[in-house]
């Protein structure tokens, strides 16, 4: 192994879960899938025995969930606000954190796609369509509110390197017109802020890029179109889609603090364990996701984990957030194929009935 990860890897001197109450700084999970891939029939285990996944979590160190909200999505069930309020409640159970990643769409939103919902597709005017965002957040973050399972942070827009709510039959691919990108985000911040202070609340709120180097440009084009009011700069780091190698990850997070002013967190990142496929839906991380100083096998997956976390923790970053460890495999389907499409780089074995991986190594480890 390189240099610079050996001095990285005095991995494994762990520390119980329960100490990590005093560090401010978070290992997470993004569960979203967690209660559709229970209906469909998924058994998670631990050492063969079988295990309420959030509760397998919270014991194996992880003190955030992560779960994502789309606003009418007709061709699932899930991803509602009921689906939504079920994760929050069970990681609440279990005493972790919570942060709710709105997309803001009936769909994926991602660097390639930000579709705007059905139910707003009608309207042309920016502040009309700004004050729809602001209503729908403020009801969302009401309902949860009145169930007692209001987040602990939000996440305002996924992935939103090009301009939110756009039409699906015109998307364009960057930001042609700022001032409206910006009058959108700011409404969806302010929407939080407002709830936040009338309710005695704090909300905090993530702005999350993909990639570290689009951050760069994106935060900067952001600050001088008006979007200053958010707590966290949140990232997708994954290496096959990034310029920025493991190494140099912690030079953008620097910078980023240190212009903005911010906290920095990976919210989004993954490792396949295999490179195998269990089902007929193909995967989404295969040999080009595979770096050089990590195999694809269940300890190449925890070590990319863990000198990742301590790279971010070293850079003076927030936490790492991983997506998403429990979309295992199912006979139900997806957009695309029958099954899962990320199974060889979730957290449980599928070749031993979803036994737990060594990937939860991750969230124990002792970051110095």
């Amino acid at each position: 192994m390189k240099n610079w990860l050996t001095k990285f890897l005095f991995i494994f001197a762990l520390i119980p879960a329960s100490n990590w109450a005093a560090q401010p700084f978070y290992v997470g999970a993004d569960l979203s899938y967690v209660n559709e891939m229970e209906d469909c029939g998924a058994v998670y285990r631990d050492k063969n025995k079988k295990v309420d996944p959030f509760t397998l979590f919270a014991t194996k160190g992880a003190n955030l969930v992560r779960v994502r909200l789309w606003h009418n999505a007709q061709w699932t069930k899930y991803s509602n606000l009921d689906d939504v309020s079920k994760t929050l409640q069970r990681a609440k159970n279990n005493n972790m954190k919570t942060l709710l990643d709105f997309h803001y769409s009936d769909t994926w939103t991602d660097p390639e796609k930000q579709f705007i919902p059905k139910a707003w597709a009608h309207i042309t005017d920016t502040n009309e369509l700004a004050k729809a965002l602001y209503d729908y957040t403020t009801e969302t973050l009401s309902a949860l509110d009145k169930q007692n399972l209001l987040p602990d942070m939000v996440q305002v827009g996924n992935e939103t390197n090009i301009e939110i709510l756009q039409q699906e039959a015109s998307i364009v691919h960057g930001i042609p017109d700022w001032q409206r990108n910006a009058t959108l985000l700011n409404s969806g911040i302010k929407a939080v802020r407002d709830y936040s202070l009338a309710n005695g609340k704090n909300i905090r709120i993530i702005l999350h890029i993909a990639q570290p180097e689009n951050a760069l440009w994106w935060f900067k084009q952001a600050s001088e179109n008006g979007v200053t009011d958010f707590d966290i700069i949140g990232l997708s780091y994954y290496p096959q889609w990034s310029t920025y190698t493991l190494p140099q990850l912690p030079d953008a997070i620097k910078k980023l603090k240190g212009i903005y002013g911010k906290e920095v967190m990976i919210v989004e990142t993954a490792y396949p364990w295999t490179l195998e496929n269990f089902d007929k839906a193909s995967n989404v991380l295969g040999k080009q996701a595979v770096q050089p100083d990590f195999p694809a096998t269940p300890k190449g997956q925890v070590l990319y984990l863990v000198a990742l976390t301590q790279l971010v923790k070293t850079a003076g970053g927030s936490g790492v957030i991983y997506w998403e460890p429990a979309w295992v495999s199912t006979r139900c389907t997806t957009l695309w194929g029958k099954g899962s499409h990320w199974e060889n780089a979730s957290f449980f074995d599928a070749a031993k009935r979803n036994n737990a991986l060594p990937a939860f190594l991750f969230f124990s480890t002792n970051y110095k």
